[in-house]
C-alpha cells in the first residue's frame, strides 16, 4: 500500500523535479559534495504510525534507498521499542539493510528516563534503560545513539545532573566503539551555551551532540522563550559527531522558511569542517511526507553544490 502512495506522490511532483534537475546540472561542480545526506526515521512517523498502511520499521532501509536513493539511516526507537534485545528482530533489519546498501548511523532513544533526574536512583535507572540499546545498535553497525539530557533544577544543578548521567551512560559505551550523542531537544537542551558546558563537563572523546536545526524552544506556552538557531548550532558544532536538518516548510524556490540553510551550512560545513552525514528530518504539515523529504534532499543537494563551488574558488 505504501508503494502506491509513493508513485501517486511521484506523479504529482514530477514536473517539479524535472525543473529541479535541469538547474542542478547548471550547477554540476566536479568536485565532492562537502558532506553527505542520510535519513532520521522521524520523517515518516504519520507513515509508520499509520496500521492501514502496513509499513514498519523494517521497511525504513527500502524506503530510504529505493524511493529516495538514501543509503544512509538513523532509527528511532519508539518504532521497534520491545525488540532491543530480539537477535532475531535485529539480524533481520540488519540484512535488510546489507540487501540494500543501506548504513545504520544512529538510534535516536526516548522514553527510557531521564538521563539528569535528580534522584540518584531514577538516574541510575535510566543509564540501565539507554543499556540496551547501546546492544541494539552496537549490533546493526551503528556508530552512535542519540539521548536526551532532560532534567531539572537549577541552570548549574541540570548540567551537574546531566553530565554525570551522559558520562555513566557513555562509560558503558566506550568499550562498544559506541559514541552518546545529545541532541537539543527542549528545556535547557535547547540553549547551546548549557549544553556545550555539559559536553566538557563529561569530557569524555565518545560523547557529543547532534545539533538539531529547529528545536531551539527552549519552553513553550504563554511566554515562549526561544534560543538563536544559528548561534546555538554554532556552540554544538565543536562536539558533534551527527547533524539533524529540521525542515518544516518551503517557499516556491524550495528554501526552507524557518532556517536559512545557506547560512546554517556555512556554519557547519565551512567554520567547523563538519563534512559527515546530515540527516533529513522533516516535520511539516503542508506537504506529504514523501513530498517533504524529496524537497529537503533537494535543498541539501543545491546547498552542497553552492558550499563545494566556493570552496573551488577559494581553492584555486
Amino acid at each position: 500500500m505504501y508503494r502506491r502512495q509513493f508513485l501517486h506522490t511521484a506523479t504529482a511532483t514530477a514536473v517539479a523535479s524535472t525543473m529541479f534537475g535541469r538547474e542542478l546540472l547548471a550547477e554540476e561542480e566536479t568536485s565532492d559534495a562537502p558532506f553527505k545526506i542520510s535519513l532520521a526515521q522521524w520523517s515518516l512517523h504519520r507513515l509508520l504510525r499509520d496500521a492501514s498502511k502496513n509499513v514498519t520499521n523494517l521497511d525504513f532501509p527500502r524506503i530510504a534507498k529505493r524511493e529516495f536513493d538514501i543509503d544512509a539511516v538513523e532509527y528511532v526507537n519508539q518504532f521497534f521499542k520491545d525488540k532491543a534485545k530480539d537477535e532475531k528482530y535485529l539480524s533481520e533489519l540488519k540484512q535488510r539493510c546489507n540487501d540494500e546498501g543501506v548504513k545504520s548511523l544512529l538510534i535516536m532513544v526516548d522514553g527510557e528516563g531521564q538521563l539528569g533526574a535528580p534522584d540518584d536512583a531514577e538516574r541510575t535507572k535510566s543509564v540501565e534503560n539507554h543499556h540496551r540499546w547501546v546492544d541494539a545498535a552496537k549490533f546493526l553497525g551503528c556508530h552512535s545513539i542519540r539521548v536526551n539530557a532532560g532534567s531539572s533544577g537549577s541552570y548549574e544543578e541540570q548540567q551537574k545532573l546531566a553530565a554525570d548521567g551522559l558520562a555513566r551512560l557513555s562509560e558503558y559505551a566506550k568499550p562498544h566503539g559506541l559514541n552518546v550523542i545529545v541532541e537539543n531537544h527542549g528545556g535547557l537542551s535547547s540553549n547551546g551555551a548549557w549544553l556545550a558546558s555539559v559536553i566538557q563537563m563529561v569530557g569524555m572523546n565518545n560523547c557529543g551532540t547532534l545539533p538539531d536545526f529547529g528545536n531551539f524552544h527552549i519552553s513553550r506556552g504563554e511566554n515562549p522563550e526561544e534560543y538563536d538557531r544559528y548561534k546555538g548550532v554554532d556552540e554544538l558544532m565543536p562536539y558533534a559527531k551527527a547533524v539533524s536538518a529540521k525542515t518544516h516548510d518551503f517557499d516556491d524556490k524550495g528554501n526552507e522558511i524557518h532556517t536559512d540553510y545557506h547560512r546554517m551550512m556555512q556554519i557547519v560545513v565551512e567554520k567547523h569542517g563538519y563534512h559527515g552525514y546530515v540527516g533529513i528530518e522533516y516535520e511539516g504539515h503542508d506537504l506529504g511526507e514523501i513530498q517533504g523529504i524529496q524537497k529537503s534532499k533537494e535543498l541539501l543537494e543545491r546547498v552542497a553544490k553552492r558550499l563545494a563551488r566556493r570552496a573551488n574558488k577559494k581553492g584555486g
